[in-house]
This record gives structure tokens, C-alpha cells and sequence, in this order.
């Protein structure tokens, strides 16, 4: 469970630029819930997930995670529990060293390095086993560098490590975004096979409508750094990519746009 409580964010603090950007902001995320978090532009989205996983500070108010107070505990430390996979694929592998050295990598999540191989060879069988099911071939690539894979497959790559070693919460940064439709449709149809066979807590920050609409169990939307919609359950699966369009719409005649 992820509780964030009374948090305030300025951006700029002290300049002309200032903007407040959460204010007395209040969530809950329940455990196993699949969050679809949408909004526009500049409504806190990113901002979010960036304050769960520690990237940016709050400037009052507390997190708790499971119950304890994660407020001030650092980024590397959060990232122990957390699992995150960005828009860029880029940013969830390293692109100069093979698919088995990045396997390896995310395998020892956690674990202290020593003196040792960075690559286990008696792990070899269970990464082809893990990458099979994706069906994009990499099991026969793993001596292939991930910088000529292509996006679909580091994506699909970054979120099978970041889900590899045991963790509590899964943060997708809108990690579909820079794929094209066909691709995108069959990272969202794994991640979705994933968070139900790991039982994930989850939040994904998506620009995609039908993504929201058809994957989690909830659909948060966001406007200002404030929840304007808010759907669990039957509510959630009755909702169409229409009723957003149409909150949309409102927001946009509010602002004079």
C-alpha cells in the first residue's frame, strides 16, 4: 500500500517562475491495485511518480509505503521494493553490453556485488526460459548487444527486469509511448500478464485512453496537481474512452482553450 499525505510541491521556490504544484495532496493506492493515471500536460502525472520513487523531494507532507515512512529515504533505497520501466527504452537497459549481461544485472538487484563474474553461466538456461514466452526471439540473442535490439524489445526487456527480483510496486512511465500501435499493444498485453501472475501494485501514467480504460483496476485522472476523476471497480469498468474525452473537453472550456 502507497500513502501519500498532506504533500506540498513548489517548482522554482523563490522566483517569479514559482508554481505550487501539489497542494495538500492525499492518496492511497491499495495493495494489488492497477492504477491508469491520466491528465494533461503539466497536471502532475510524471511529478507523481517521481515523488513515490524518490527522483524529486516533497516539501512537506509524508509518504509511507507498507505502512512505514519512506519520506526521506533515498531513491536507491526505495528502488529496492520498486520497480520502474520509463517511456524512453533507452533508459531500462544498457544499450552497450549484451542481453545476458543486462539479465545479469537486473538478476542481482539488491545483492551485494563483491568480487565476483558480473554474469552467472549457470543462469543462462533460466533467462532463455523467462525471455521466451515474449515471443520476440531474444532467447537466441543473448550475446547480441541491447543497443541493436529495437524499441519494442527493450521495452519488453526493461520490464522483465525491473519485475525480475521480488518487488512491491511496479511504476510505468508512460512505457508505451515511443512505440508504434502494434508494438505498443503487445508491451501493454504483457505488462498486463505480469502484474496479474506477480500480483503487482501498479501505476502507469498513460496518454493512451483505451489503455487506461481497458487495463488496472482503477483510473485516476489529474488535472493541477488534483484528482478530477477517480474510478475503482464496477465504476472503472463502466467507464469509455468517451467519458474522458468528454472530462477533457470541460477542462480544456474552464481554461479558455
Amino acid at each position: 500500500m502507497i500513502e501519500l499525505k498532506g504533500i506540498h510541491k513548489y517548482y522554482n521556490a523563490g522566483t517569479v517562475n514559482e508554481m505550487c504544484l501539489f497542494h495538500n495532496f492525499n492518496m492511497n493506492i491499495q495493495d494489488h491495485e492497477f492504477v491508469s493515471v491520466v491528465g494533461s500536460n503539466g497536471s502532475g502525472k510524471t511529478s507523481l511518480l517521481n515523488l513515490i520513487c524518490g527522483s524529486i523531494p516533497v516539501d512537506s507532507g509524508s509518504i509511507l509505503m507498507n505502512g512505514k515512512d519512506i519520506t526521506k529515504m533515498p531513491e536507491f533505497k526505495r528502488q529496492q521494493r520498486i520497480g520502474r520501466v520509463y517511456q524512453n527504452p533507452a533508459l531500462g537497459t544498457c544499450p552497450h553490453m549484451t542481453i545476458l549481461e543486462n539479465m545479469s544485472l537486473a538478476d542481482n538487484k539488491g545483492k551485494p556485488f563483491n568480487l565476483r563474474l558480473g554474469t552467472n553461466r549457470k543462469r543462462i538456461a533460466f533467462y532463455r526460459d523467462i525471455l521466451r514466452p515474449l515471443g520476440l526471439g531474444l532467447e537466441d540473442k543473448l550475446y547480441v548487444k541491447v543497443g541493436a535490439l529495437s524499441g519494442g524489445q527493450r521495452q519488453a526487456m526493461a520490464l522483465l527486469m525491473s519485475t525480475m527480483t521480488p518487488i512491491d510496486f511496479l511504476i510505468l512511465d508512460e512505457h508505451t509511448a515511443a512505440l508504434d500501435p502494434k508494438t505498443a499493444d503487445i508491451i501493454m498485453r504483457l505488462t498486463d500478464q505480469i502484474v496479474r501472475e506477480k500480483q503487482l501494485t501498479t501505476i502507469m501514467v498513460t496518454h493512451n485512453l483505451r489503455y487506461a480504460v481497458e487495463y488496472g483496476s482503477r483510473l485516476y485522472m489529474m488535472h493541477q496537481g488534483q484528482a478530477i476523476l477517480d474510478k475503482v471497480g464496477t465504476e472503472k469498468k463502466n467507464l469509455k474512452v468517451e467519458d474522458i474525452l468528454d472530462k477533457f473537453n470541460e477542462i480544456s472550456i474552464e481554461c479558455g482553450n
